[in-house]
This record gives structure tokens, C-alpha cells and sequence, in this order.
């Protein structure tokens, strides 16, 4: 607005300095008259153009400004969830290490303890009754950290821990079919079937026993008992750690 007053008052002094230069004629008045209206209406043209030129200048400036803001916000944020990123990151290597660290102790203290094995390593054989009832598993599947022993059927625990044993006993109708486990020599767990009319018994049975280093697991037959295998595996002894103690 201040644009076009100023350019309005030059324009008037113009043409109040051209019309004193002496005396015209109607005609050449009217000419100039007419001449200078064209001029001015082509000034206010342009007035309006240049006017409309600092509005939208002024809306860029208001826009630049707001993008201005909303980049200086963004790149505040971004730096932010940089830092956060790098803690969390810092974060992440600490639980690695510390997942390496968990990871090679429980490999050093959890020694590897497995064994199964059946009564028959060839052929057929019948167990019992005898005065020697201890039954020794003859054909070894696995023996990890050789705690059993196919010599004498037994297991000795080689760390403190609990162990996980389980069993199977086969046989037919005319003894006592079925096994004890036992843990230096006391009963823990059994399996017991009676003579019957049926031609054939199976039974299994499992436990978790608590073991120091050194404690001896067996199986021994039921008085006047008897069991059977062949290469199938029907009598069947296994165990394994489950995890170790310190007592």
C-alpha cells in the first residue's frame, strides 16, 4: 500500500510540473489528457502486480518459515531416537556378552551324562530265578560320559545332580514278571506282575532320584522272577542328568 501511494504522489507531481510549461490547446489537452490516463492506468497495473508479487512473497516467507520449524522439530526427534538407538544398541552387546558369558559357564558345569541299554545283546535269553538277581543290559545304545557299566548293570553318578531314569520289563504268564530300581541298594521304584493266564506281561516305570558323585543305580528281578529280551529290546534300562547340584 505504501508502494502504491508513493508511486500515485510522483506521478501527480509529473503531471503538475508538465501541464505549467505554457499554454496548450484543447485538442493537444485532451491528447494529453487522454495519453496519461493510458499511462496511469498501466502504472496501476503494474502497482497491482508488484503488490500482488510482495503478498506472495510474504506467503512463501510464511511457509519457508513453517518448513523451517518443522525440519528444525524432525531433525530434533531424529537426533533423539539416534541417541536412543544407541543406547539400545549398547543395551543389546551388554545381554550378548552376557548370553556368551551364561552360555559357556552352563557348558563348563553341565557335564553330558546319558545310557540305554537292553538285556540281550545276542539271541534270546530268560533272567532268573537265580540267587544273583542283578540284571545286567548286555546291548548299549549310548553311554555319554560312561557312568554305566555293562559289565555289572550299574550306573555310578559321575557329578552331584538329578537324574532321570526310566525301565521296561518283559516276560511270560509262568513266573513273576518285573524289576526294582534300586539306589545303593534301597527300592525305589518297580514294576510287578503276577503269574496269569495271559501269555505275555510288559510294564515300565520311571523316576528322578537325586544323586551325589559316586551313587550306584541298578535293577534287580522280583524273588522267584523272571524276565525276557531278544534283539527287539523288550528289557530295556536308561537314564541321563537332568541338571547337577552343588550337594
Amino acid at each position: 500500500m505504501k508502494f502504491r501511494t508513493l508511486l500515485l504522489l510522483t506521478l501527480l507531481g509529473f503531471l503538475a510540473v508538465e501541464l505549467g510549461f505554457g499554454q496548450r490547446g484543447d485538442t493537444d489537452i485532451n491528447q494529453w489528457m487522454s495519453a496519461k490516463d493510458t499511462l496511469i492506468k498501466s502504472l496501476e497495473e503494474k502497482v497491482n502486480k508488484v503488490e500482488k508479487c510482495q503478498e506472495d512473497l510474504a506467503g512463501l516467507d510464511s511457509r519457508l518459515k513453517a518448513t523451517e520449524d518443522k525440519l528444525t522439530r524432525q531433525k530434533a526427534e531424529t537426533d533423539k531416537l539416534k541417541e536412543e538407538n544407541e543406547g539400545l544398541k549398547t543395551r543389546l552387546d551388554a545381554v550378548e556378552k552376557e548370553l556368551n558369558r551364561l552360555g559357556q559357564s552352563v557348558g563348563r558345569a553341565a557335564p553330558q551324562i546319558a545310557f540305554s541299554a537292553s538285556l540281550a545283546n545276542t539271541g534270546e535269553i530268560y533272567r532268573g530265578p537265580c540267587t544273583d538277581k542283578a540284571l545286567i543290559f548286555k546291548r548299549v545304545f549310548s553311554n555319554a560320559g560312561n557312568g554305566y557299566d555293562s559289565n555289572t548293570g550299574i550306573f555310578t553318578a559321575p557329578v552331584n545332580g538329578l537324574y532321570h531314569f526310566t525301565f521296561s520289563t518283559y516276560g511270560y504268564n509262568t513266573h513273576t514278571v518285573g524289576a526294582i530300581l534300586k539306589k545303593n541298594n534301597v527300592h525305589q521304584i518297580s514294576t510287578y506282575d503276577s503269574p496269569s493266564s495271559d501269555s505275555s506281561d510288559f510294564s515300565s516305570n520311571a523316576a528322578v532320584l537325586q544323586l551325589a558323585a559316586g551313587d550306584r543305580v541298578h535293577l534287580e528281578l522280583w524273588d522267584n522272577g523272571r524276565v525276557y529280551d531278544n534283539l527287539n529290546g523288550h528289557t530295556t534300562f536308561s537314564g541321563f542328568l537332568l541338571f547337577t547340584l552343588k550337594k
